[in-house]
């Protein structure tokens, strides 16, 4: 008998297997949510095309990108992402992005393409870049929040590339977590958010960048960053020259986001985050003694360090968990595990998160946006 193809289902009942060539496993931990592992560099063509049958036919599957885990429905099926807003607790003023596979595919999606939008699309795609342009009638009012753009990315990942490509759908996806939530780097953070709520998790490996893709404006008279991410300011100032960021970015509250992560609570574990600013060997010392504080209090206390200071909380008092996030030297490295760490941090139970700041250059202004949204701007100088 050829080796079979394990497909697992997420589902309160008991187990169950289907003669053939496909083997279904049931597992008993929920409602109707398929569990599929897959190879992320050479994806299996029948557990992709499983996966477009079911977005096709108007179901909500959560899905690898590069950046982060998506939550993909339909773009062009107005109740299929009405699912999505469902199943994340998603406030319905918060726009979408649309995920495509081609160049082909932006013409149909959009009123005329801005200047520029071209060269960028050319230097920067496939990867995590997402450009706002005007909508075109195709996209439903439930995508955009309403406003009369839309947000338009090609991922590089195999995965959501040939997802797409089955699908020959555009697809719609917000980060693939509860609303509020750190986002999703890997299939199981999906599942602990989503499972049961949700038709199907794609789970095909850790996210490489690990915060979502840069947002720019192409509407504005100057192309803005509304939200920062794997494409950084440098890079796009480089093709560009002049490029603005966006208040938001650095904490100000908008009331009308014509981008996803502009207006509500983001990235927040269930225990407090509280940034620590300053100069280094000062954010170490003051770190110590706000850890020292907390304990005696009775509450249990996570740090977010860095490989350069690591070492300096291994003395008492020692937080009651320690992270390291990555290096100051490869701050990609920081990006990478971020969300991971906060969830990590719930995983311990900490009532207290104390987080190193890192320089707003780079990917370091996307990793402070994230740290800050997380934090509530709660942030201690040292």
């Amino acid at each position: 008998m050829p080796a079979a193809i394990v497909v697992s289902w997420l589902i309160a009942g008991k187990n169950k297997v289907r003669a053939g060539n496909i083997e279904v496993k049931w597992v008993s931990v929920g409602m109707r949510t398929k569990y599929l592992k897959i190879n992320p560099l050479v994806p299996e063509l029948h557990k992709i095309r499983l996966a477009a049958k079911i977005l096709a036919r108007g179901g909500v599957v959560a899905f690898p990108t590069e950046t982060v885990y998506g939550l993909g429905a339909n773009a062009l099926d107005g109740r299929a992402v009405r699912r999505i807003f469902r199943a994340k607790g998603r406030p319905a003023d918060n726009p979408l992005i649309v995920h495509i596979a081609s160049f082909q595919d932006v013409q149909d999606l959009v009123a005329y393409l801005p200047p520029r939008a071209t060269l960028l699309m050319q230097r920067f795609w496939p990867g995590p870049l997402t450009l706002i342009m005007p909508r075109s009638d195709l996209i439903p009012d439930e995508v955009t929040a309403g406003l009369d753009t839309v947000g338009l990315r090609m991922p590089s990942h195999p995965v959501a590339q040939a997802l797409i490509r089955a699908t020959r759908l555009p697809i719609a996806a917000p980060s693939a977590n509860t609303s509020g939530r750190p986002s999703p780097t890997t299939g199981q953070h999906v599942l602990r958010d989503l499972r049961g709520k949700i038709d199907a998790v794609i789970d095909g490996g850790p996210s490489t960048v690990g915060v979502e893709s840069t947002v720019l404006d192409l509407t504005s008279p100057v192309p803005t960053i509304l939200r920062p991410g794997g494409i950084t300011y440098e890079e796009l100032q480089a093709v560009l020259g002049k490029v603005a960021i966006d208040p938001a970015v650095k904490g100000q509250q908008v009331e009308h986001p014509k981008a996803p992560g502009m207006k509500y609570k983001h990235y927040a574990p269930a225990g407090e985050v509280f940034l620590v600013t300053g100069d280094l060997e000062r954010v170490v010392a003051r770190v110590r003694a706000l850890v020292a504080a907390w304990q005696r209090r009775g509450r249990r206390v996570a740090v977010l360090a860095t490989s350069e200071t690591a070492p300096f909380y291994q003395d008492e008092p020692r937080p009651d968990y320690l992270e390291v996030l990555g290096s100051r030297r490869q701050p990609e490295t920081i990006a990478a595990n971020l969300f991971g760490a906060l969830r990590n941090c719930d995983r311990h139970h900490a009532d207290i998160i104390l987080a190193e700041t890192v320089k707003e250059e780079g990917i370091g202004l996307a990793i402070m946006n994230r740290l800050r949204k997380s934090a509530a701007n709660r942030i201690i100088r040292a």
